[in-house]
């Protein structure tokens, strides 16, 4: 067919592409290209940000204009040029020229649609009426709202609609300087994700003071659009309005020529884009799509597919053996700070359609914690009891779109979701990790899978504690400080082995941490030891999210650009001296390494002091906000700037360092701990490095708390405390032991597989990339967070350990200096 006419009705994506895809392949057809607006292609996905000021040239969202395509293409473009109707037995269409007003006839021997999308404008009482109500689909649309807020002095405006173009003007408002609400009928925005996922954009909405409606919509409009009357009977003022509601297929001249249509009036289409009609196709976000998970009919408006439509149409015309196999559904947005992706199914629609499913939640960092910058990502994989991958979500700040991206291309490719642990991919300490978030994925699917371990929701837990299951938190006690789950036990992980006993055998234990790591490591200690268990996926803090509580914005809509965030003190902040404020920066350190590092380091400070942290996780605003109230300082300031969150604390004269999870332990769980002062003592008698480093961190843990910890070190124990490179001259049997025993921290073996030391290297290097401190830092840190270290004088003596061997800050003392410790402590360990 090289000499044949082909008449695309729409540019933009699909037929634009479609075009010269036909002109690469046959220079001798003939192109005609109808366009009812002026612009034969545009980035119609660009226009919220050159509303934002991001692009600042308008002519850059041009992709093509009508001279590039008739000289590059030698294609027939006319635009402002609207098709009125379809003749299909004729073979024509009839058109009007609206520069001229001529109706004309034109011919063709192939006919593409490519109407592509309408915006949903639901017939609201007092819409006609209005002078500040817009919808955002092409240059025009995006020209009349910028010429709006540049000559009506917009400082209010209401966002109808929480999907992609409805957050992206969101946002772009909001750099504009001005006061935005969003309205969602929904009960949460972004409906390709899950709602857990979706509470995070939820937060960053409320940290930059976003006005949140969620469960609510339009009732009317009054004052000419600038009083917008709520469903639930509430009321909003707007300058500025946007309706951002969603699109619906733009089939009024298929439906006319009688083609087929199918949901919501969607074009119905064969695998190669003919319609029901000889001779027509249709391509785009007119027509209706097969799901590539379920096999479904779905609608699917996104620019990839359209233009991969255009391309397989153009190559179906000419003789070439193509097969649309449908369409994932893979997107992504940019929400502030966020890069919020997704693709294939989402846990609501696999409800819906009766798919039975697992899902599995992750909190990884985006690279490897332990070079600069990195910062966490929430990822959720859905798939099949058999692995069938279905879908997966991510958020985060940097790395996600190429996790989804390697899904989606191992969904293309029918890829188990075990396989995503097999998968290898490029790592350096810049960019990613050596066991991949997408990895980390895979060995969770393959856990699940294989049922060594058996998963709950975030969603489950509510009915738990209403039910009063046993729950069992096995994060340190310090991180309780942020919150907990209602009715939870506190049995550290690294004491867990050593209390198993307080455990009922005769109920199912549900186990949890702060992300779920060390939740799957309880589990494993407890089957083995015949407890029924099931793991919290996600953690806390994927509970965490789901229980998210909007706030309403304080935001002025008269600031210039929309930086400073929730102020939760009344203190003022301008009147700080920059000079008296201590840095501490916590970006990339693994949970709950930022809140341990703020507690060290307001022990330091007297009150009236102010620390600033600077972290990259966003869910640190609301730990330390949670932190704050929990210990009692103020929290002065919490905002977002280039992608990091910036706090300022004041230390209070009521600053609270006791312990906040004692007391409803007790009450909780009748836990065997007794409450009486709040301090906890350990005697450390091994040697063993993996035993000394589970003491630091609960000791430290404990520290953080507030508690006043005593450690006692008695026999193969002192080699911890030895300092390095320093020589005692011995004889007899303390010259022996002195052979025997390790010269100090650093050179302590493991309890297990120590295999002449390589077993204790392995370890240090595995804690190096995971960004965990060295034995020597621990114990730095638990001197600095005030812990006690008592040498048992006895011991020294039998074992032939001097003074001068051991670090300075070690007092020295017997079983009697001990037990007077231990009396005072509600928590004792022998390790």
């Amino acid at each position: 067919m090289s000499n044949k006419k082909i008449v695309i009705i729409g540019g933009v994506a699909g037929g634009a592409t479609a075009a010269a895809r036909i002109r690469r392949l046959s220079e001798e057809s003939e192109i005609v290209i109808f366009e009812k607006g002026a612009y034969i292609s545009f980035a119609n996905c660009g226009l919220p940000y050159h509303i934002g000021g991001t692009i600042q040239e308008r002519d850059d969202l041009l992709l093509q204009t009508v001279d590039g395509m008739t000289d590059n293409y030698r294609i027939d473009v006319r635009i402002q040029t609207e098709v009125l109707r379809i003749l299909p037995d004729a073979r024509l269409v009839e058109v009007i020229n609206h520069q001229t007003g001529e109706t004309y006839q034109e011919s063709y021997d192939e006919l593409i649609i490519s109407t592509g999308a309408k915006a949903i404008i639901p017939p609201f009482d007092g819409l006609k009426e209005a002078d500040n109500i817009y919808t955002l689909r092409n240059i025009p649309d995006m020209d009349s709202i910028i010429e709006h807020i540049e000559h009506k002095s917009v400082k209010t405006a209401v966002v109808i609609g929480g999907g992609f173009i409805g957050l992206e003007m969101v946002e772009n408002l909001v750099e504009r300087g001005i006061e935005t609400s969003l309205v969602e009928m929904g009960q949460q925005v972004m409906p390709s994700i899950d709602y857990e996922m979706a509470q995070i954009i939820h937060q960053q909405l409320n940290l930059h003071q976003v006005n949140v409606v969620l469960n609510d919509g339009v009732a009317h409009f009054e004052n000419k659009g600038h009083k917008i009357i709520l469903q639930s009977g509430n009321t909003l003022t707007a300058d500025l309005i946007i309706l951002a509601i969603g699109v619906s297929p733009e089939s009024t001249l298929a439906r006319e020529a009688g083609i087929k249509l199918g949901m919501r009036n969607a074009i119905k289409v064969s695998r190669q884009f003919e319609t029901s009609r000889p001779h027509i196709y249709a391509i785009g976000d007119a027509i209706q799509v097969s799901d590539y998970v379920t096999g479904k009919d779905t609608l699917i408006p996104l620019a990839w597919p359209a233009n991969r439509q255009g391309r397989l149409v153009a190559d179906h015309l000419f003789g070439k053996k193509v097969a649309y196999p449908g369409t994932l559904g893979t997107a992504i947005a940019k929400v502030f700070e966020l890069t919020v992706a997704s693709t294939g199914q989402n846990e609501k629609n696999l409800i819906k359609q009766e798919i039975a499913y697992q899902a599995i939640h992750c909190h990884p960092n985006s690279h490897a914690s332990y070079y600069p910058g990195a910062t966490p990502i929430a990822l959720k994989l859905l798939f099949s009891p058999d692995g069938k991958i279905l879908g997966a979500q991510g958020i985060g700040s940097e790395g996600v779109a190429k996790r989804i991206d390697v899904i989606a291309t191992a969904m293309h490719y029918q890829q188990d979701a075990r396989s995503l642990a097999g998968l290898e991919l490029a790592y350096a300490p810049p960019y990613s990790s050596a066991k991949d978030p997408v990895n980390i994925l895979g060995y969770m699917a393959e856990n699940v899978l294989e049922g060594i371990v058996t998963n709950i929701q975030w969603s489950d837990v509510p009915k738990l504690v209403k039910e009063q299951a046993f729950i069992l938190d096995v994060r340190e006690e310090f991180e309780v400080a942020i919150g907990k789950i209602d009715g939870a036990m506190v049995i550290p992980l690294s004491n867990l082995r050593q209390r198993l006993n307080e455990l009922p055998k005769d109920r199912i234990i549900y186990v949890y941490c702060q992300v779920g790591h060390r939740g799957y490591n309880a589990c494993r200690i407890l089957i083995a030891n015949g407890f029924e268990v099931k793991n919290i996926d996600g953690g806390y803090k994927t509970y965490k999210q789901s229980i998210y509580q909007l706030t309403k914005s304080t935001a002025n809509p008269n600031r210039e650009h929309k930086k400073e965030l929730k102020v939760s003190s009344s203190t003022n902040v301008n009147q700080v001296s920059t000079e008296n404020v201590v840095k501490v920066d916590a970006c990339g350190l693994q949970c709950p390494g930022p809140i341990l590092k703020v507690k060290q380091t307001m022990d330091k400070l007297v009150p009236g002091e102010v620390l600033e942290v600077v972290a990259s996780d966003f869910g640190f605003s609301a730990d330390i906000a949670a932190w704050c109230h929990s210990t009692n300082n103020n929290l002065l300031s919490n905002e977002i700037v280039a992608n990091r969150v910036i706090a300022r604390l004041q230390k209070s004269k009521e600053s609270n360092t006791t312990d906040p999870v004692t007391c409803s332990l007790n009450q909780d769980r009748g836990s065997q701990l007794i409450e009486s002062d709040n301090n906890a003592t350990m005697v450390v008698f091994s040697g063993d490095l993996d035993k000394a480093l589970a003491s630091m961190i609960i000791a430290t843990g404990a520290a953080a708390m507030g508690k006043e910890v005593t450690m006692f070190f008695t026999f193969w124990g002192l080699s911890i405390l030895k300092k390095e490179n320093v020589k005692v001259p011995k004889k007899g049997m303390a010259k022996m032991f002195d052979k025997m025993l390790p010269k100090h921290a650093n050179r302590l073996p493991i309890s297990k597989m120590n295999m002449l030391g390589m077993g204790s290297k392995m370890i240090k290097d595995v804690m190096k990339k995971k960004n965990v401190d060295s034995l020597p830092q621990m114990i730095k840190n638990a001197e600095d967070a005030g812990v006690k270290f008592v040498a048992c004088t006895m011991s020294m003596d039998i074992m032939g350990i001097s003074k001068d061997e051991l670090m300075d800050s070690v007092e020295y003392g017997g079983v009697a200096a001990y037990l007077g410790d231990a009396e005072k402590s509600h928590l004792n360990l022998f390790i």
